[in-house]
């Protein structure tokens, strides 16, 4: 399984350019037609105050993981005990990978997909 943290800001502007659709938890690639799950989650991308001794910095944690951490979630910052971080808000989609079957078109609508993504990503 392939799991890509895709920023809110990024989804909004494919959503803009209606090239991704995001609805009930799946994300839809346009023009190929492509279906992936996605969960809420956030990208810790800074320390802003305190230690980061759990070594959050560079990770993406769903809210179910901050819960049961602990940690709250105020917009754009998580506070965990003493440690405050500044957060990406997004989407984790989760790709099979290697396909779970044989099947050449849903192999072929995983590659597309992870192509796709990994190339608007960069």
């Amino acid at each position: 399984m392939i799991k890509l943290f895709l920023p809110q800001a990024k989804l909004e502007e494919w959503a803009a350019d209606a090239r991704a659709d995001l609805q009930d938890g799946k994300l839809f690639v346009e023009p190929d037609q492509i279906t992936c799950l996605v969960a809420p989650a956030v990208h810790f991308s800074k320390l802003v105050s305190g230690t980061d001794a759990r070594g959050l910095v560079a990770t993406v944690k769903t809210p179910e993981q901050l819960e049961q951490m602990g940690a709250e979630q105020m917009l754009d910052s998580v506070i965990l005990g003493d440690d405050a971080y500044e957060v990406v808000q997004g989407y984790l989609a989760e790709l099979p990978w290697p396909p779970v079957n044989n099947e050449k078109e849903e192999s072929l609508d995983a590659d597309l997909l992870a192509a796709f993504l990994l190339d608007k990503m960069t």
